[in-house]
């Protein structure tokens, strides 16, 4: 059996106290939930990918303001948008009934609301000039030169990987710690190409995979909602296990009544991968929208994230007839598992259970 000494390089690494890593959770993470992770003795999380750069570099200050601890800093490094008129038109036309049904007309025409950080220069100056400890990739890799850039600052950079190949590319880009991303994580799936085909690794799989490929520290994450968990991840070698839907009830988040519902209701015990929300595949609990996704006369989804602009206006149309079913309601396979606890108090518990985790197992091993 694994035991938190066998972690403290990357403990060290990072400067905290236990393995518990808030996933960064772009559009529900604040600096509130960020900074109380970090002060509990995790690592808190910041989703910037959905901000520009001045955004990021509000929330990474507001978080300074709370605590003196590391956090990491997230961005979405995917291939920039292809635009294609047809697709795009076809969708709205699909979806033009569904906003009707809400009062309302579906745009007149859709743009990619997120730049990429591959292509993001004012983001990469923030992040140059505030040295956050920690920024972390999801959807692929930068440049050669980005990276390079925030290594010499003094930066930890984290890679999600879905597969060994991925993981293989983020090592010898120069990437210091492996998120091993499971199928069961909630939210969207890391693939660096998500047209090719996804092997649908778990997350104890992948991680056991990663761990004896590369020598870099690995995070599991994917499916993981409790101290047990955290546990049976570092039993196979991962040195911290990655947590966001075990976050998402939390007070400190920004979900809104109709996520906070779900979450903490019947509805977490279904999720499911969906392309239809935003045009990359996610994990959803299963709402009108995942039902929109299933139709046998789906037509071709516009890029990520350029599908998102509709699916974010649906919701704000729906929602403002009281209907919350069209929201990006991400969770993992283990949602139901999801407690309504303070950020601090929930790593406090998660601490207390991974350590009667490991108590039960050397009574049982002994």
């Amino acid at each position: 059996m694994s035991t938190r000494s066998e972690g403290q390089s990357l403990l060290k690494m990072l400067g905290i106290s236990n393995p518990i890593i808030q996933a960064p959770m772009a559009g529900v993470s604040t600096p509130a939930l960020a900074a109380a992770v970090s002060n509990a003795g995790g690592l808190g999380s910041l989703g910037v990918g959905a901000m520009n750069a001045e955004g990021a570099r509000k929330v990474i200050r507001q978080t300074r303001a709370l605590t003196g601890k590391p956090f990491n800093v997230n961005v979405f490094t995917h291939v920039p948008a292809v635009a294609d008129a047809a697709v795009e038109d076809a969708w709205l036309k699909w979806l033009a009934p569904v906003f009707g049904r809400y009062g309302a007309s579906a745009p007149e025409k859709l743009s990619e609301i997120y730049t990429s950080f591959v292509e993001d220069e004012a983001m990469l100056d923030v992040f140059l000039e505030e040295k956050p400890a920690v920024v972390s990739f999801h959807f692929g890799l930068p440049s050669q030169d980005i990276i390079r850039a925030l290594k010499r600052a003094g930066i930890i950079l984290f890679s999600s990987a879905t597969n060994v190949r991925e993981a293989a590319a983020s090592v010898e880009a120069g990437v210091d710690v492996l998120v091993a991303q499971g199928i069961e994580a909630g939210g969207h799936r890391g693939m660096f190409d998500p047209d090719a085909f996804d092997e649908g690794l778990g997350t104890f799989a992948l991680t056991r995979l990663l761990v004896e490929k590369f020598a870099v520290p690995v995070v599991a994450a994917g499916g993981i909602m409790d101290g047990a968990g955290i546990a049976a991840a570092l039993a196979l070698g991962a040195q911290a296990a990655q947590l966001g839907t075990a976050f998402v009830a939390s007070p400190e988040t920004s979900i809104d009544d109709g996520y906070r519902a779900a979450i903490l209701g019947a509805q977490a015990e279904h999720t499911m991968l969906t392309s239809a929300i935003s045009g990359r595949p996610a994990r959803s609990m299963m709402n009108r929208f995942t039902e929109l996704g299933r139709a046998s006369n789906l037509p071709a989804t516009p890029h990520y994230p350029i599908a998102y602009d509709a699916g974010k206006a649906l919701h704000a149309a729906a929602k403002g007839k009281g209907e919350f079913g069209y929201g990006a309601q991400w969770a993992g396979q283990a949602a139901a598992l999801a407690r309504s606890l303070p950020a601090a108090e929930l790593v406090a518990v998660l601490d207390a259970e991974f350590n009667e985790a490991i108590r039960r197992l050397q009574q049982y091993v002994g």
